[in-house]
């Protein structure tokens, strides 16, 4: 993974972007009516149920936008809320809690959703080994977000890109002419830029599974798209010779099944790509 300080780079870079595409060359609708020397005090007010997240990046945003902003938190991120909580007071110079007003509530919004649906599906394992992770199906440019959200609703991340895990997936294996020959290539790779990377590689059926554990020094083996049985032979044939993934349309209906097939890890997608924006609003006091 990814360290903390490339972790908060990314989270600088969705900051500064994201003013720069709402803001530009000011914020005229609060230039031309808001006196400058104004101030005043904002409440985030929840008018949904679900699990709070982006609070600390809330933080972050008003930091960047005016030095002077200065936050009363009352709930924080990965605690359930319920409509009419407020989560946090932010008060100062009038015209920046406006400025900050639309990134917060975006970003708050998806986060909270994201950290909801991660939390289900936490919720449904429990009991099991199995732990949730996501997938790159992130919103281009805002990926750090994503995942941070997912972290706080319980779940794991998985790579963060392309660069920080390697994962021989079925066109990588197809392109490089079999599995065992990209296990092989990809290893050499390694060796000779000194990178130390852990590899993931993809089987689509118990054949390939067998010829990935004839190679010495996978990590992971993701088992893609495998029905409730074929997992459970999977996962024997396995053994502790590395940790094991199940993905491939795996849904809160059938999750638990899964884990239940004794798999270390399940990924989804749907934790990222397929939510609904939790419903919030940034109202004057």
């Amino acid at each position: 993974m990814i360290s903390k300080k490339q972790f908060n780079k990314e989270i600088d870079i969705i900051i500064a972007n994201a003013i720069r595409e709402d803001v530009g060359e000011g914020d005229y609708s609060s230039l031309a009516c808001i006196p400058e020397d104004a101030t005043g005090t904002a409440k985030l007010l929840v008018k949904e149920e679900g699990i709070i997240a982006g609070v600390e990046f809330a933080r972050q945003v008003f930091e960047y936008v005016d030095h002077g902003l200065s936050m009363d938190v009352k709930i924080r991120d990965g605690q359930r809320v319920a409509p009419g909580d407020i989560c946090f007071y932010v008060t100062g110079a009038s015209q920046s809690i406006l400025k900050s007003e639309r990134l917060v509530l975006n970003a708050m919004q998806r986060m909270s959703a994201i950290a909801t649906k991660t939390n289900e599906y936490v919720q449904l394992l429990e009991g099991t080994k199995t732990q949730i992770l996501d997938t790159r199906k992130t919103t281009p440019g805002l990926r750090a977000l994503e995942k941070w959200a997912v972290k706080i609703g319980g779940g794991e991340n998985h790579r963060f890109a392309l660069y920080d895990m390697v994962m021989l997936k079925d066109n990588h294996i197809d392109f490089c002419g079999g599995i065992t020959k990209a296990i092989q290539k990809t290893q050499a790779y390694l060796r000779e830029r000194n990178l130390n990377l852990k590899i993931i590689v993809e089987a689509r059926n118990l054949s390939e599974i067998e010829e990935i554990l004839k190679n010495e020094g996978v990590y992971r083996i993701l088992i893609d798209n495998f029905n409730y049985d074929d997992t459970r032979k999977a996962v024997k044939l396995i053994g502790e010779t590395c940790l094991t993934e199940s993905s491939g349309g795996i849904t809160l209906d059938t999750a638990r099944k899964y884990a239940e097939c004794g798999v270390d890890y399940i990924s989804s997608g749907a934790l990222t790509h397929s939510v609904h924006n939790m419903d919030l609003s940034l109202k004057a006091v």
